[in-house]
């Protein structure tokens, strides 16, 4: 019997100017048949950007019945910043 393995990854990406305030928000998820991680980054004005790390079990639930985890990697998670900068230099037709 064969089995089909599904691999996917999207990106989203927004950002608002108020009174000349830019407040952005990028979403980046990779699924394959271990599971889903999504990274989401958001930067307020004058504040440092925030990175989290969600990590989804293709079951959909962690040990203890819980549905995923949160994981703050603002600090120390530099190879998620390179591959989105990576993306925007493509979008922007630099890479």
């Amino acid at each position: 019997m064969s089995s089909t393995k599904s691999y996917s990854t999207s990106y989203i990406s927004s950002s608002s100017t108020i009174n000349g305030h830019t407040t952005s928000v990028s979403e980046e998820t990779h699924t394959d048949p271990e599971g889903t991680i999504i990274y989401r980054t958001s930067q307020k004005p004058g504040e440092d950007a925030k990175v989290e790390r969600v990590r989804v079990p293709s079951g959909g639930a962690v040990e203890g019945g819980e549905k995923g985890r949160i994981e703050d990697v603002t600090d120390n998670d530099k190879e998620y910043e390179e591959r989105m900068e990576d993306e925007y230099a493509k979008r922007e037709g630099g890479a």
